[in-house]
Order: C-alpha cells, then sequence, then structure tokens
C-alpha cells in the first residue's frame, strides 16, 4: 500500500463504532455511554504510520511498565491524559508522543482523526490521531518510567484472519474475561482499547472507497 493509496483511504468515511463493536460487541458504544451522562477524562494517542526498509506499512506501539493500575504491561499507542495547558488533543498526542519515545509526531503529515473510544475501566476518552512519516527508521528514546519495550507492527500482516486469536483475560481473582479477541504478532498480544482502535483503522485501510 504506497503512500497515495493511504491519502485515499483516509479521505472516505471513518468505519466508526462498528469496527469497535464487531472486534469486542459486548463492550458497548462509547458514543451512548457519553449521551447517557458518564463521566470520562480526556485523553490522546498518536498513530505513526510508515513504510520501513522492507517497503511494509508499519506503525509503533508500546508495552507500559508494570504498575499498579487497570493497563499495566499492556501494549498501547504512545499517548496519555490532556493536561491542562494543552491546548487540544492533536497537542496532547503530539506531547505525550514525545514524552514517551522521542519522536515528534507533529512534524510528519496529519492523515486523519479517528473515532473517540471509552474505556471504563479507567474513565478515559481516547481520541485517535493518524500521521504517516516518510521515515523509515526511526531514534527512539524510550520513558523508562512509562514504556518497557516499543515495536514496531506490520500492519498489514497483522491484519490477516490468522493474526486474530481470543485468550481469556483473568482480571482477578474473581472475575475471568471469557474469549477476549486479540491481535498477535510474533510474541505481542494486543487487545482492549489498542485492539478496538487498530480494528477501525484495519477497516479504513482496507475500504474499497475513497472519499463518498
Amino acid at each position: 500500500m504506497t503512500h497515495e493509496d493511504l491519502i485515499e483511504k483516509f479521505s472516505g468515511e471513518l468505519p466508526g463504532e462498528k469496527s469497535h463493536l464487531a472486534f469486542m460487541p459486548y463492550r458497548g458504544s462509547s458514543r451512548e455511554q457519553i449521551q447517557n451522562g458518564i463521566s470520562y477524562r480526556d485523553s490522546a494517542v498518536a498513530i505513526i504510520l510508515f513504510h520501513n526498509s522492507e517497503n511494509k506499512l508499519c506503525t509503533i506501539v508500546t508495552q507500559r511498565q508494570q504498575y499498579e493500575g487497570s493497563h499495566s504491561g499492556q501494549i498501547s499507542f504512545p499517548g496519555g491524559k490532556k493536561e491542562p495547558n494543552d491546548p487540544d488533543l492533536m497537542f496532547t498526542a503530539i506531547r505525550e508522543c514525545w514524552e514517551e519515545i522521542g519522536i515528534d509526531a507533529g512534524s510528519f503529515e496529519f492523515l486523519k482523526e479517528l473515532t473517540p473510544l471509552f474505556v471504563p475501566v479507567s474513565q478515559f476518552l481516547i481520541t485517535p490521531f493518524v500521521f504517516y512519516s516518510t521515515e523509515q527508521s526511526f531514534e527512539y528514546t524510550r520513558s523508562e518510567r512509562e514504556v518497557a519495550e516499543i515495536h514496531e507492527l506490520d500492519l498489514l500482516a497483522l491484519y490477516e484472519p490468522e493474526s486474530v486469536i481470543t485468550l481469556d483475560i483473568p482480571l482477578n481473582k474473581e472475575f475471568t474475561m471469557k474469549n477476549v479477541p486479540h491481535f498477535k504478532q510474533a510474541d505481542i498480544l494486543i487487545w482492549g482499547a489498542t485492539a478496538l482502535i487498530l480494528n477501525e483503522l484495519k477497516d479504513l485501510l482496507k475500504s474499497d472507497s475513497g472519499k463518498a
């Protein structure tokens, strides 16, 4: 998929929440929960697309450090909560990307804002921003406090049917989530909010049309 192909794909309408619900139907609609008045905190993530030296379309994710919290050790896009001094959510995504992995997403081409996703366990409403870089590789500066590892995913390989598996997730001694969809690449397992965002990105990249 070329840069020109990406521009065409991202000129179309968003797949929206149907992509989230198709991947994890029992989680409920973010839009409906917000309309019903649930409280939330704004956050944003940066999705950086690039073609690597083998011309594969890739993106960057991080593995969070272990900590006392609901997202400990999980795979995520660079991002975090909106700070009071952030002028808007795109600024939040760019700032957090710089702080976590040392990459200036603001210097890349902005492609599209994806559908916001509400995360009940942490009360965050995540807005994803997609950027495209012409660079084939990056020199990362990892935030040791927040980021355990940085991974580059081959997106089109990730979106093959065999890359989707279901696993049980033990949340605590009393409760286990059954048959949770995951994206899998090598030993990287992606579930939860990041997987839902990736599924909307998949549906956008695999759409047949550009501008509506």
